[in-house]
């Protein structure tokens, strides 16, 4: 398999307009990306003390006074506007929603796209927004993850969906129409700590880690003992030892300063096609990449030609 290039469709920022997303996802089907992926947040509580795990304070990065487009419903719109990017999601936060429901709009986003869905998965870090949504299981949400992913798959795989387990039951409901792809959307499992590991192992289809949003800064000599560690994993839960793809997600930034302290996919087009090349070797297949304006300043459009560049003078070193 050769390697895909998908970018992250910013969500929460407050130029982002239909017009605005619309544009960008045209723009990047345009260039040659092969996926486009969005952020789930459904309501951003005033006051939060949990500690988000992609900022070195650990503190909040979301404003509720700046719009954020819901994930789902968002993605089936520009499900219509385009033609052959993929869609995704980087990543559903899973315990927020009634499994039964969830995988019914999956299943419907996945047959009105034309089989463009891939589905990325994580347990959520925000309690205060479980609270928000009336929601008890932030305590058991690895766990709650765990069985909606089950529950999921049982909808759409079998003739006769069943499922009992602790905090859903599924039994004598049919549920068509199932996904175009067979036997379902792909599920890649987001998280690098060994909880997610341990899922992707189990469940998923890829493992997504973040890897240049500090603390969770993993280069690829960095990332390869996670990699191990997620093959020895799948091979103890009964799975080939190669049934987990390997996906990618970070921060692109064209910077000729070369400092010492420089992260992976920062710096010049010669150093990030080196870091790409790097996570290859580890057998990385499928890159979610970060194109952010460079300040609040800045106009959500400039993010175009950041990716109007790395599609001209990186991608092509890649393919």
């Amino acid at each position: 398999m050769g390697v895909s290039f998908g970018f992250n469709l910013p969500a929460h920022r407050t130029d982002v307009t239909v017009d605005a997303i619309k544009s960008l996802a045209l723009r990047a089907e345009g260039l040659g990306f092969d996926l486009l992926v969005m952020a789930d947040h459904v309501v951003l509580p005033k006051h939060v003390n949990s500690t988000y795990p992609y900022a070195p304070d650990g503190v909040s990065i979301f404003q509720p006074n700046v719009p954020f487009f819901e994930p789902l419903s968002t993605l089936l719109f520009l499900a219509g506007c385009t033609e052959r990017i993929r869609l995704g999601v980087n990543v559903l936060i899973v315990p927020y929603r009634p499994p039964v429901l969830t995988a019914k709009t999956l299943s419907m986003l996945d047959v009105l796209s034309g089989g463009r869905l891939t589905i990325g998965v994580g347990v959520g870090w925000m309690e205060e927004e479980f609270l928000a949504l009336g929601l008890d299981t932030f305590a058991s949400r690895g766990a709650v993850t765990d069985e909606y992913i089950e529950v999921f798959k049982a909808l759409w795989t079998q003739d006769q969906p069943r499922f009992e387990g602790r905090f859903c039951q599924v039994a004598e409901v049919g549920m068509l129409p199932r996904p175009v792809q067979t036997p379902h959307p792909p599920i890649w499992v987001g998280g690098h700590t060994d909880a997610a590991l341990r899922r992707a192992a189990r469940l998923g289809d890829a493992w997504l880690p973040l890897g240049t949003f500090p603390p969770a800064v993993f280069p690829p000599e960095v990332l390869r003992s996670k990699v191990e560690r997620l093959r020895e994993l799948t091979v103890a839960a009964g799975r080939a030892e190669d049934a987990v793809g390997l996906c990618f997600g970070g921060v692109v930034v064209f910077d000729e300063s070369n400092p010492a302290d420089r992260m992976p996919l920062r710096g010049s087009v010669e150093q990030i096609i080196t870091d790409l090349h790097g996570y290859r070797g580890l057998g990385v297949d499928q890159f979610i990449l970060y194109f952010l304006p460079p300040g609040p300043g800045v106009a959500i459009g400039a993010m175009g030609e950041t990716m109007e560049r790395f599609a001209h003078e990186v991608m092509p070193a890649l393919r």
